[in-house]
């Protein structure tokens, strides 16, 4: 992965562990943002802005683990590296279970800080692209009728023209219209290509029952 560009935000309150930190991070080509408490972050950074966020467990006011559930309820969809100096096993996995690339323990090596930042980097250009992907696919699912949107269901749930044609009161020609309709308008190339669509949307038969006829 090209690391040109490429922002990590720290938040440590240790100022000696935050410049060690940020200068080992920027050695290696990394730019670096470093903020003494959680407050500060929040107070300075846009979403959008973060490529990965290190984050220290033990922070004075808003703690590590706290700003995290805030960052999810938000809709934060960067990559987060927890740092601890204790090696807290039940607070990683509350880290991990709630989104957390990894969870690393102070001191931290500059081999194990690089391979763990490269790997949270993938990880949010890969989240990134399946976002934009469900967008996407959200985005030509809008265009489909309301019978369009029932072929599809059956389709991406493996059911043949013929068997669609009898749970939906119709005929077979008319059926494979539809079929036709959808997978233009959803500009898929195949049916393997549709399902992955359909899985993007999180398509289901609940879904489709709320959408407006």
């Amino acid at each position: 992965m090209n690391m040109s560009g490429k922002t990590i935000h720290l938040i440590d309150d240790d100022e000696g562990c935050r410049r060690a930190l940020s200068r080992l991070l920027r050695v290696e080509g990394y730019e670096v943002r470093d903020f003494s408490s959680a407050e500060d972050f929040l107070a300075s950074c846009h979403a959008g802005e973060v490529d990965c966020l290190l984050l220290d467990v033990s922070l004075p006011g808003l703690g590590g683990l706290e700003l995290q559930r805030r960052l999810v309820r938000a809709g934060a969809r960067f990559p987060i590296l927890f740092l601890t100096g204790n090696g807290d096993i039940p607070t990683a996995v509350q880290a991990i279970q709630a989104g957390a690339v990894d969870y690393l323990t102070k001191p931290v090596s500059g081999a194990v800080l690089f391979q763990a930042v490269r790997r949270a980097l993938a990880f949010g250009a890969a989240r990134k692209r399946e976002s934009e992907e469900s967008l996407r696919a959200a985005t030509r699912f809008s265009r489909l009728t309301s019978r369009e949107r029932e072929v599809m269901e059956r389709v991406v749930e493996g059911m043949p023209n013929k068997i669609i044609a009898a749970d939906l009161g119709t005929c077979e020609q008319t059926v494979k219209v539809h079929r036709g309709r959808v997978m233009e308008k959803m500009e898929a190339e195949s049916l393997a290509d549709l399902i992955r669509m359909a899985r993007h949307i999180e398509f289901s038969r609940k879904a489709l029952e709320l959408l407006p006829r």
